[in-house]
């Protein structure tokens, strides 16, 4: 029953080991030069005292690629599941070979279990290896990201540590019970996409944040989580605009964050609540002193701001969680995978041929 299970599977196998056979000798050739650049750039502003800008400046140059790789492991599961999942029953029972083959004297559970645990050890090894090489290879840049691109954050979260396994095994027994259900390849694929893909961004909005209670704290106003403040011309008051940052938790997810004034009262927004009006229109934040955007006056509007009592309030989930919600949320894509091969299994050895 292996023997057959891996002819049937080699094909698909041996493609999917040639490509990450090939991402992997592109990252382990870029790899090594791309963490010098970074120590060595580290190196030298470290003599300046500040770091920031060199920081920023060598994410944006990698950028593309730091997605492009992201991209590839959160792709890998959901390919799983269509390629590998969905056809394993309905391309029996498209050939018609599910007659000859479930009236063995091998039972149909044994067949299905064999296959499940074959391929699907299959699908968690290739995303487990994908996630290992690209999780190497985005050391320097994860160390380096912009607010939003950081290792906590949805998007990149789910391309490191051990979670694609658990995508990936989810995925493939998905693709099984859908092709199961469907009895028809091109409709479970469908189906089988839709369901995981609206798994994967329920999971970040509704369950994640919530995995363990998140922080919430008010901070003074600086470099770390103020994207830009100016003064228009001739307008009714300072521009604050905020970073999905807060100060001393760098790479901390922010859930939400607001400008509230020095007795608490949260600020009106102006569209998605990052940018709120301050009633500054003289001093070090008025429009002749900050013409010039010259880092000294910046320092100084934000001192008096601070001055002032405006805070940013912020909800966040720290750095410091990346492993416990990786293996928490590992470990509830497992418990719906054997629930979906329970599932599998006992309605496969109930169905008549």
């Amino acid at each position: 029953m292996i023997w057959l299970t891996w002819r049937q599977f080699r094909a698909a196998a041996a493609m999917t080991a040639g490509a990450l056979a090939v991402l992997a000798a592109v990252l382990a050739a870029t790899g090594p030069g791309l963490a010098r650049a970074h120590s060595t750039g580290l190196a030298a502003c470290a003599a300046n005292g500040d770091c920031g800008r060199f920081l920023d400046r060598f994410f944006d140059e990698h950028q593309m690629s730091f997605l492009a790789v992201t991209l590839v492991v959160l792709l890998l599961p959901a390919l799983v599941g269509l390629f590998w999942g969905a056809p394993l029953i309905t391309r029996e029972l498209e050939a018609g070979t599910h007659l000859l083959v479930w009236n063995q004297s091998i039972t149909r559970t044994r067949w299905l279990a064999v296959k499940l645990a074959l391929t699907g050890l299959a699908s968690v090894a290739a995303a487990g290896l994908c996630s290992l090489v690209v999780t190497w290879w985005s050391g320097p840049l994860d160390r380096s990201a912009a607010p939003g691109f950081g290792l906590m954050d949805p998007l990149v979260f789910g391309a490191r540590g051990v979670v694609p396994m658990g995508y990936a095994a989810f995925a493939f027994v998905l693709g099984v019970t859908v092709g199961m259900l469907v009895r028809r390849t091109l409709p479970a694929m469908a189906v089988t996409l839709a369901v995981f893909v609206a798994l994967q961004l329920a999971v970040p909005l509704l369950v994640r944040p919530h995995l363990q209670p998140p922080v919430s704290a008010s901070y003074e106003l600086g470099r770390d989580n103020v994207d830009d403040f100016l003064v228009p011309r001739g307008g009714a008051g300072a521009h604050v605009m905020l970073a999905p940052a807060v100060p001393g938790h760098p790479g901390a997810w922010v859930l939400s964050g607001e400008l509230v004034d020095g007795s608490g009262r949260g600020l009106g927004d102006e569209g998605d609540g990052t940018v709120v009006r301050v009633s500054l229109t003289s001093g070090p934040c008025g429009p002749s002193a900050m013409r010039e955007q010259a880092e000294g006056a910046m320092r100084a509007c934000l001192a008096e701001v601070n001055r002032l009592g405006y805070r940013q309030r912020a909800v966040y989930q720290p750095l410091e969680r990346f492993w416990p919600f990786q293996w928490i949320e590992t470990g509830l894509y497992a418990l719906l995978a054997l629930g979906l091969t329970a599932f599998c299994l006992g309605r496969l050895g109930r169905r008549p041929s």
